[in-house]
């Protein structure tokens, strides 16, 4: 595991009451939340995130890994590291690594982000715009998010529509959203998640209308998401 002297950036944060589940422990959609915003206040530290904007360009996160060590509690002191890792392709990764007051880890994360024109949606090599103190532009991580080979969907579990509380400033579901009705299914069953693995594959709006199916495969819980026939996530979970 990355230590946290090897990392770029860091921001510590108090869990508050509106982040934890009944018996108190953050959960794993707003742990997801605190990754996301140190990576914008990482990017943004260098200008670097507002000046994509103006050039109207986005990034999208296209897959994510989570491994839980210990979830802190409410009021809680934590301490989240990020860096970017590298590119390989059209993919660029960042790191995450979440501490408690002492340093102990508690969780840690890999994402693999795809640059987009946000009007045409054309994938931009990330190479060409990331500045070299955010990304080692010619290195790539160890630890790669899986790409996920669905062989079988498994059976319907539910159906989830999307919210007007689930949109980004994008104006589609944000990517911690798919995390919460992953986790809410998770809970249903009488587990907490000790790691999730995501494939976000499409795009969701307002009003969809998203078929939730779950099945176990090779040793770890599997759940697809879709809509008319379209896979929009494949997530891979172990449950505790």
């Amino acid at each position: 595991m990355s230590t946290p002297q090897s990392f770029q950036f860091d921001r510590q944060f108090e869990i508050g009451s509106f982040q934890v589940n009944p018996s108190g422990f953050l959960r794993i959609k707003d742990l997801a939340d605190l990754f996301q915003e140190v990576a914008w206040r990482h990017a943004d530290s260098g200008d670097f995130g507002r000046v994509l904007q103006k050039e109207n360009r986005m990034w999208v996160l296209s897959r994510l890994e989570i491994q839980v060590l210990r979830m802190p509690v409410w009021g809680d002191a934590v301490r989240v590291f990020t860096a970017g890792r590298g590119v390989e392709g059209l993919f660029a990764f960042r790191e995450f690594l979440m501490v408690d007051a002492v340093g102990n880890p508690l969780a840690k994360g890999m994402s693999s982000w795809l640059l987009l024109d946000a009007e045409t949606k054309r994938i931009t090599k990330p190479e060409s715009v990331l500045p070299p103190e955010l990304f080692q532009l010619n290195k790539k991580p160890e630890w790669i998010p899986e790409k996920h080979r669905i062989k079988e969907f498994g059976e319907k579990s539910h159906e989830v529509r999307v919210q007007p509380s689930d949109l980004d400033l994008q104006n589609h579901v944000n990517n911690t959203s798919y995390l919460r009705w992953i986790e809410d299914w998770a809970v249903l069953q009488g587990r907490n998640i000790a790691f999730i693995s995501i494939n976000y594959l499409a795009e969701c709006f307002l009003g969809d209308q998203v078929e939730v199916f779950s099945s176990f495969q090779e040793g770890k819980q599997q759940i697809v998401g879709m809509i008319e026939g379209r896979t929009v996530f494949t997530a891979r979970l172990k449950l505790k």
